[in-house]
């Protein structure tokens, strides 16, 4: 184990040896604890989580990542609904969390729907390279807009629309929120389905009521949406039916080019109380400095930067109305990537000590993941050092504290050169690329190597949740039953780090910049860093 020993240990083929878990199980143990009180932003559970993470970074020797500091302030807005809003509907009454979810990022007080038009966008998308436009024809402003989860091409299962079953960016409700508010809508309300959404109803309840964290630009987020809301399917057929129509019947219709968007002849009415805070959250970053000099000569590539990351954060708890209270530990999700971030850090750092590394690397966990990649969009807009200095972003989101297996997940396919990375890592474990079994999912664009793609930084996500566990979407996702399991063989985490540590090093010693493979605006930003 490379935290006890003086000198790194590598198995029969070379990889770094991560047999020896103790340290990493008790990691995670610690930081799933009741204790933590589910990590949530702003929180006691904060304040421990950074104190334990700076704390291990400066007891393996490793420098501050930004600056001379650990940490990043991230400063953002706390806000709090209360939870006694209604939602009215062509004169039906809707109940908070049991039938619809509500939520804004605007920097208000109150924010009132007020007999608000309703009208069905389908699947709120434009999206002119696809030859798709949802909002054609319809003038949305000051509207309520109700719309499908996830992309026609899902719908269809057709390979020649979108990317088919593979969920796109349009299909995530974070773009939806988006192109609505670039519309003029006054709300936007998503319907839950769970195939479609890749999650029952408890995780968008859990992940849309009490405290939820933004960023803050120069206009308080007015261009944003006044409400943010999902609706469960029974509602929303209950609704179309006030207004004389199918809902089942009518999505049909929107799953074909040429969908006109239908106005229900309703209106909305919803009142938003909101409690703001103003405050500072923070990213941990602790820096393993590239070799000053090879050969006798200076090192330029000491500048560059190879980013190994886990986002900290998660739901924190929750009190309810009889008094008794849940704590989202969030043991899987993701103190398990968090400890794995740690135990490379360990190694690299043993590794280091030997034969420096040509490039920096930096090991990084992240605030507010869970409400939005919040830590991760500030780092990208705020990095320690320019993005045409990183390389790429490893980002680990939930590993597999279960069994080994003969495979790896691939998030994602042709979208860039650390793909082959993957492949080749994998194949020296004899092991497999086996493509994401849920597609639909849409994982590529729920995790923080999100955001530095957004700013051309290639990554990969390294993730494993419900993968060996066949109930831990269902039953443990963003549900108080993620808890630390001492019965975890870490199997999994064993052989991925090693595989996620070999990677990490080839990018540290060489000389490549992994290239987008497909035509993006990611491609498009990295063209501008000139790499």
């Amino acid at each position: 184990m490379f935290a006890a020993t003086e000198h790194p240990q590598t198995d029969e083929t070379g990889f770094l040896d991560f047999s020896n878990l103790s340290q990493y199980r008790q990691d995670v143990k610690t930081l799933a604890s009741d204790v933590f009180e589910g990590r949530a932003p702003l929180s006691k559970g904060e304040a421990l989580t950074l104190d334990f993470l700076v704390s291990a970074f400066k007891d393996m020797g490793l420098a501050p990542g930004f600056g001379d500091s650990y940490l990043q302030a991230v400063p953002m807005a706390k806000i709090t609904a209360k939870q006694d809003m209604q939602l009215t509907i062509g004169g039906l009454n809707f109940i908070n969390s049991k039938d619809f979810t509500a939520r804004s990022q605007q920097i208000k007080p109150h924010i009132a729907l007020s007999n608000s038009d309703v009208v069905f966008v389908g699947y709120g998308i434009n999206a002119p390279e696809y030859g798709w436009n949802d909002y054609a024809g319809i003038d949305v402003k000051g509207k309520t807009v109700i719309m499908l989860v996830n992309d026609p091409g899902f719908a269809t299962q057709d390979n020649n629309m979108f990317k088919g079953n593979a969920m796109t960016y349009y299909g995530r409700w974070t773009y939806k929120y988006e192109e609505a508010a670039r519309q003029g809508a006054a709300a936007v309300f998503i319907v839950h389905q769970t195939a479609s959404a890749g999650y029952g109803w408890g995780v968008v309840e859990n992940s849309n009521t009490g405290s939820k964290f933004t960023l803050v630009d120069d206009n308080n987020n007015l261009s944003q949406l006044g409400v943010m809301g999902w609706l469960q399917h029974s509602a929303t057929q209950k609704i179309f039916a006030s207004a004389g129509l199918d809902f089942d019947k009518l999505k049909l219709s929107a799953h074909k080019p040429g969908f006109k968007a239908v106005d229900l002849k309703l209106s909305a009415k919803l009142k938003l109380d909101n409690n703001i805070e103003m405050a500072k959250s923070h990213n941990v970053l602790a820096l393993l400095p590239g070799a000053t000099e090879f050969d006798g000569k200076p090192n330029p590539q000491q500048d560059e930067l190879v980013v190994m990351h886990a986002h900290w954060d998660h739901l924190g708890s929750k009190t309810h109305q009889d008094g008794s209270q849940e704590i989202f530990n969030g043991a899987v999700d993701n103190a398990s990537g968090a400890a794995g971030v740690l135990a490379l850090a360990r190694a690299f750092k043993a590794q280091a000590s030997i034969t420096p590394f040509k490039r920096s690397i930096l090991f990084s966990a992240f605030t507010a993941e869970e409400t939005g990649l919040i830590g991760a969009q500030y780092f990208a807009l705020n990095p320690s050092v320019p993005t045409k200095n990183i390389a790429a972003f490893l980002n680990i989101d939930g590993m597999n504290v279960n069994d080994g297996v003969s495979y790896i997940l691939q998030y994602g396919q042709g979208v860039s050169e650390l793909e082959a990375y993957l492949k080749d890592a994998a194949k020296a474990q004899q092991r497999t690329v086996k493509a994401d079994p849920r597609p639909q999912n849409g994982l590529m664009f729920r995790s923080d190597h999100f955001a530095l793609a957004q700013e051309g930084v290639p990554g990969l996500l390294f993730m494993s949740l419900g993968d060996t566990d066949p109930n831990y979407i269902a039953a443990k996702y963003h549900k108080e039953a993620d808890d630390y399991d001492p019965n975890w063989s870490l199997g999994g985490v064993s052989q991925d780090l090693s595989l996620i540590g070999s990677i990490l090093a080839r990018l540290a010693n060489n000389s490549d910049w992994p290239k987008w493979l497909e035509d993006s605006d990611f491609k498009t930003r990295r063209s501008e860093d000139n790499r």
